[in-house]
Parts: structure tokens; sequence; C-alpha cells
């Protein structure tokens, strides 16, 4: 036994020996590398670890995981009785960590910072300090993922609200932003004032994600002096009146809310939409019409669609414009809808030089017995010289699931890949973003 301690003991010192002898440039490559929680960590080592407090991003992410199992244990009604305060203790132990980290902080710049816990409003001041350490070190991407109790009202646990008085008699190159290239609020309290705001006046901004801001009533993004290059809302359930006019737009996702008044007017370099609402729910007739004309100032010089067709009506009188620039479509359909089928033939038909498909079908309904599948029939102007790539989500195994399968394995000359995916992970929530994998 002492000869096994001794042993241990001497291989112990050895790696130590090992760690020490590593030159800086590669023990900075490898602590730059890790989370923030687990860069820290490796201080205990050595003081020569110590290089993390002047990493450049700050991503403090990893509680993502904890935050997805939390809500899977809600969803599936399996919560334990103390949950709301396990949520509570760990959301306070995050905000100790992430204070500790910016007071130990040397670096003079940071490109990166990004928190993401489960919020509520007595860490509002926390929050506060942290966006204004971001703005004094220079921030280049700045994201605040804020998430809720589900034991809790909306009401009990409100959305953080953006404090404005950063913003009041300053520019954006005043207060710190001028550097600022992303922006990612998620249930941040923004109007459209606030958000225009930073357009207007953080020249390097070129990427902005909001979600679940639900008092974003107006938004414009107008004026050629606007860098913005990416925009995507989700979840704003109030917002009214989109305009976007005269920018450098190159892709546009909108998706969870209906938008009553929107318009895209010269954008000519935008070539990649995602259009994830609830049009199709509210306007059945005609709703693809409907979404054809608001798209009708760049429907031609789109490369990337992504529309949710399903229950979705088109008059069949009509003409059905050419996507003759489209590569990239994908489509979120029901298969066994009696319009979502050959709504979904009219899209393929329009876009001759398809290169890839996405489809995301819905689980079947139809359980009744003696139902049958509506055919899939054939599709006309079929791009079977161009079309490679193919991937169904959602996919059930049922006879209409066989039959779109087959079809391209057998119509498509230039298929390369063909995915079958079972998941249909774009159902939860959670993830509509593809960032927060359930258990």
């Amino acid at each position: 036994m002492e000869r096994k301690s001794e042993k241990s003991k001497g291989d112990h010192y050895d790696l130590e020996d090992r760690i020490t002898a590593l030159p800086d440039d590669l023990l900075s490559l490898i602590v730059l590398r890790l989370p923030v929680k687990e860069s820290a960590a490796t201080a205990i080592l050595s003081k020569r670890w110590n290089t993390w407090k002047s990493a450049t991003n700050l991503d403090f992410s990893d509680a993502r995981f904890v935050i997805a199992k939390g809500y899977y244990r809600f969803l599936q009604l399996q919560r334990p009785e103390n949950y709301q305060s396990e949520n509570y203790e760990y959301s306070e132990r995050y905000v100790n960590l992430v204070n500790g980290a910016v007071q130990q902080y040397s670096n003079l710049i940071i490109t990166r910072f990004r928190v993401c816990f489960i919020m509520y409003p007595r860490f509002a001041g926390d929050v506060l300090n942290w966006i204004q350490f971001a703005m004094n070190k220079k921030v280049e991407i700045l994201e605040l993922e804020f998430y809720t109790d589900s034991g809790y009202t909306g009401d009990q646990c409100p959305l953080y609200p953006f404090p404005k008085k950063l913003l009041s008699h300053h520019s954006c190159e005043d207060i710190g932003f001028k550097f600022l290239k992303v922006l990612h609020f998620r249930r941040v309290d923004v109007t459209g004032e606030v958000l225009e705001y930073f357009l207007s006046n953080c020249a390097a901004l070129e990427r902005l994600i909001v979600n679940a801001a639900h008092n974003l009533v107006d938004l414009r993004v107008v004026g050629l002096s606007i860098s913005l290059t990416h925009l995507t809302l989700i979840d704003c359930i109030r917002l009214k009146r989109i305009e976007v006019r005269d920018v450098k737009l190159v892709s546009f996702h909108l998706s969870g809310m209906e938008v009553e008044n929107m318009s895209l007017t010269n954008v000519p370099l935008l070539v990649d939409v995602s259009y994830m609402t609830s049009i199709m729910k509210f306007h059945r007739v005609r709703s693809i019409e409907r979404l054809f004309t608001r798209l009708s100032f760049c429907i031609s010089q789109l490369e990337t669609l992504r529309l949710d067709i399903s229950g979705g009506g088109y008059n069949q009188k009509d003409v059905f414009p050419i996507l003759s620039n489209l590569r990239h479509l994908e489509l979120k359909l029901d298969s066994h809808c009696e319009d979502d089928i050959p709504n979904f033939k009219r899209f393929i038909e329009a876009s001759p030089y398809l290169h890839r498909l996405v489809l995301k079908l819905h689980k079947c309904k139809r359980t009744r017995p003696g139902y049958k599948c509506r055919k899939m029939g054939r599709i006309s102007r079929f791009p079977r010289d161009y079309l490679k790539v193919v991937e169904i989500v959602g996919y059930r195994g049922t006879h209409c699931h066989d039959e779109l399968a087959l079809y391209f394995v057998m119509e498509a000359a230039a298929l390369e890949k063909l995915v079958i995916d079972p998941v249909r992970r774009w159902r939860d929530w959670l993830d509509r973003e593809g960032e927060l994998p359930l258990p």
C-alpha cells in the first residue's frame, strides 16, 4: 500500500512538472478556449494559469443545460416540490459567479460578453453593472439571454427592463458601444425607440436578435447609414409594424408572431428570409398570396427561404412566382393536410435550381380507422438535375412519409444525400433558436 501511495504521489508531481513546463503561449491557448467557469477554476493549479483574467471571450453560457433540464422536468410534470427554490438558488450562485469574474477581470477590452440564466427582479442591479462593465471594455458582442422560472406568472417574473438612462443624452460612441457588432436580447423589455437608437448610433452593428420583447410594437430599420446585415425577431407577440427600407440587410428572420403591417423595400442584398410565423393559422384563405405580397420586392433574389406553410391556402388560379435564384428551401408542413402537399409541390416546381430541401413534418393526427394519406403525385417541373440534398425531419414511417422519401430517391438524379431524422426538435420552444438541447 505504501509503495502504491508513493507511486501515485510521484505520478502527481510528474504531471504537475509537465504542466509547469508548458510554454506560456500554450497555457494561454488552452485556458482561453475553456468556458469562463472552468478556466477560472484552473487558477488553483498555478498562478501561471490565471490567464483567464485576460480572456476576451466572456461567455457565461454553461447554465443553459441546467435551465433546459429544469424546464424539461417541468414540461414532463416531474417537478420536485422545492424546484422553485432550487432555480432561485442556482440563479443566485450564477450571479455571484459572474460578479466575481467581472471584479477580477484585468484586460482592457472584451470581444464577447454573454450571460444566460433564470432572471429574477432582484438581480436587475447586477445586470446593469454587467452592461456598464461590457461598455467600458469596448464590447463587440453583447448577449443578454434571460429565462423565467416556470413556477411564476409573468407579473412575478417581468421582463428585464433595459436601462434607458444608459442611452439618454449620449451617443453609443460616448457610452462605450462604438465597437458593438452583435446585439442579442432575450426577455429584455425594449421598445422600437431603443432598438432604433442602437441602429442609428452604433456604426458597427451588423447583427440584431430580439427574442420575447413583449412590449415591442413598432420597428423601423431605415437608412443607408445603418450597417445592419442580419435581423432576427422571435416571439415579439405585440409587434404590429415592421418597416425595412434602404438598408444593406442580407438575412431577415421572423418567427412566432403575426405582424399586421410589414414592408420590405429597396433591400437589394437580401438573400436569406425565414418566415416562421402564425400567418397561415390566422389567414388561411389566400395566406400564401399574402406572404408573397409582403416579400414581393425581394422574392426573385432570394437564395434561402424558410416557411411554415402548414394549413396555408393558395388560389390555384393565381400565378405562382418563380424563385429563380433559390438554392435552399425549408418548409414546415403537415404531410396529411389536403392543402399542404399541393402547396409544397408548387414551391418545388417554382424552384428550378434548388440544391437543398428541408421538410419539417408535423406529427400525424389522422388516427381514425380507414384514413388514407393524400397521394403525393408527380411534380411536373422537378429540379432533378440540381437537387443534391434532401432532409426529412419528423419522419414517422407513415405511408405519406415513405412516399415522400421514395419520391426523391427515384426522381432526383443529382441526389447525393438523403437525411431521415425522426426527431421533431423544432417543436420545443426552448430549442427554437437551435441552442437549447433538451436531455
